[in-house]
């Protein structure tokens, strides 16, 4: 019998939601009986092989790139699940969803106290080959349809095994107290 596949992705994070995979420990060899990777930094693999049973969707999308492959994503994983508090909500890259573009910009290249004196050109990167910024960051659900969340930054490594697990068993997916408080 084929194993469930799974892919992974990181957009505006910090990639510390996949950490929290790692995190299961030991589990995680348990885990390579379960599901098979496809798409995802854990096994490096760029581009989908194939059609995949469920994705998980660390950071929200901040810019062009991150929406291209959220959809990717939609398109090709049966149950898309966002993982962590940016990608349910924006976390902290939606920081700048209050301040226009522009200031963001001015402030990251031109103001900011570690570049005022190394951008001597004052040079805000206006390359054609990079993402174009979204006017805010996006939580995954206001993009694409989501059937799970997974809350936390990051969830705890408790959380995203038993929903791994409920999810590629068919069980149901309990989340008691101690694998979603936050003190």
């Amino acid at each position: 019998m084929s194993k469930p596949i799974v892919a992974t992705t990181s957009l505006a994070g910090c990639f510390g939601c996949h950490m929290s995979i790692l995190d299961i420990d030991e589990r995680i060899l348990d885990l390579i009986h379960l599901v098979e990777f496809d798409k995802s930094p854990i096994d490096d693999i760029k581009k989908f092989s194939r059609k995949c049973d469920i994705g998980l969707i660390e950071g929200g999308c901040c810019n062009s790139e991150n929406v291209h492959v959220l959809k990717d994503f939609r398109e090709n994983c049966k149950i898309l699940v966002s993982v962590g508090e940016c990608a349910i909500m924006g976390g902290l890259p939606a920081m700048r969803n209050g301040i226009p573009i522009r200031e963001c910009l001015e402030e990251a290249y031109l103001n900011g106290p570690t570049v005022k004196e190394n951008n001597k050109l004052k040079i805000i990167p206006n390359d054609p080959e990079l993402p174009i910024l979204l006017d805010k960051v996006y939580p995954c659900h206001e993009v694409v349809k989501i059937d799970y969340h997974l809350p936390g930054c990051p969830p705890r490594a408790d959380l995203i095994w038993e929903a791994l697990v409920a999810l590629v068993t068919g069980n149901e997916l309990k989340m008691p107290y101690e694998v979603i408080k936050y003190d």
